[in-house]
């Protein structure tokens, strides 16, 4: 949602909450004023407490649906972010998965690794980012000559997986949070799996 949106659903939150106390404190001053003038009429009373309470209820209605709105927006556009996060962390792995079977960088998959990178600027935790920058200075030094040998791809492999465990924490931290493992132990689950993998590939 945007700030200017959210700015307006909260301006509108406060002049229904002004209004609805403006509308209580008047009906109950005009309240009072009607049992003391208008008590010879009949029911004149009830019909105004009617009256004052439909106005009310109204209100405050309205205050609760804008209130609605205002969370499911929010929620809808957190859905949206988290899918977009998504869609550019698994283009990025797809992308290094063909450079690693290809066994060499060229000009081409180094210019979407750029834009890849541009993306992930935009999305990307402060914690994936700082993770990112180890792993691009790891695959800057085994892709110097264009090349990539097995040493070269295993220490890429091992620079990704420290980076995949923090876009698993950006992605699921919730999830996690709730799990029995704390997120140490599943970085380090991740870690092990791909060492045996690298191991097991010599």
């Amino acid at each position: 949602m945007s700030p200017k949106y959210s700015r307006t659903l909260t301006r509108e939150n406060i002049l229904y909450m002004i209004f609805t106390s403006v509308l209580f404190i008047s009906g109950y001053i005009y309240l009072r004023y009607a049992y003391r003038v208008m008590d010879h009429l009949p029911f004149s009373q009830e019909i105004v407490l009617i009256i004052l309470g439909t106005i009310i209820t109204v209100l405050i209605t309205a205050l609760l649906l804008n209130k609605q709105t205002e969370v499911e927006l929010r929620k809808e556009e957190s859905i949206k972010f988290l899918e977009l996060k998504s869609s550019i962390y698994l283009k990025f792995l797809d992308h290094l998965e063909h450079i690693l079977l290809e066994r060499s960088a060229s000009e081409e998959d180094m210019t979407k690794l750029r834009f890849l990178t541009h993306k992930l600027a935009i999305v990307a935790s402060p914690d994936v980012l700082h993770e990112y920058q180890k792993f691009v200075e790891q695959f800057i030094r085994s892709t110097k000559d264009k090349t990539i040998n097995p040493q070269e791809s295993d220490e890429i492999a091992m620079a990704l997986a420290k980076l995949t465990t923090k876009i698993r924490e950006d992605l699921l931290r919730e999830e996690d949070a709730s799990s029995i493992y704390s997120t140490e132990e599943i970085s380090d689950q991740i870690l092990d799996n791909m060492e045996e993998i690298i191991e097991e590939s010599k």
